[in-house]
């Protein structure tokens, strides 16, 4: 019998009680996150969530949910800033994303962390052109930001498992 070893992930993060507090690109990403999610197309939750994506050549993408009745044929806010990012600068690496989420047209208060599909694709961005970027999750009343994307999902999909 094996003994067993038991370990953990530990990763840095940074907290912000306002968006005053972040870098002034930080603060214009989470803004147009947040004017994203107000163009949501979000009939069925009524939960509209925006995203910002900055890439390193300056330019910025945004993108919200795009809901369907078939519901696994909608599309993640996040995703879809990055899509459209890439396809219009597609050797461009990302460096900052902002999310938002808004109900009744308000930021809601906690931020929304990406789910697992947009985890999972932040991670196939970062080791495309193996470079990091930080994901800023937004609410009215906290923001939260990691330096890697990567740390949002530790054990994840690689290419090299193919």
């Amino acid at each position: 019998m094996t003994k067993q070893e038991e370990k953990s992930f530990n990763f840095p993060y940074k907290e912000y009680r306002s968006v005053n507090e972040l870098e002034k690109d930080e603060q214009e990403l989470v803004r147009l996150a947040g004017e994203a999610s107000a163009n949501a197309y979000s009939p069925y939750s009524k939960f509209n969530v925006g995203a910002a994506v900055l890439l390193e050549n300056g330019e910025i993408f945004t993108g919200n949910n795009q809901e369907n009745a078939a519901y696994p044929s909608g599309l993640c806010a996040e995703r879809v800033a990055l899509f459209y990012a890439s396809s219009q600068f597609p050797g461009v690496p990302v460096k900052k994303l902002a999310v938002a989420a808004s109900k009744n047209k308000r930021m809601i208060e906690a931020p929304v962390p990406p789910c697992g599909s947009c985890r999972q694709v932040f991670i196939e961005w970062e080791k495309r052109f193996n470079k990091p970027f930080s994901v800023i999750m937004a609410g009215s009343k906290k923001i939260i930001k990691v330096e890697k994307a990567m740390w949002l999902l530790p054990f994840n999909f690689q290419s090299d498992y193919l």
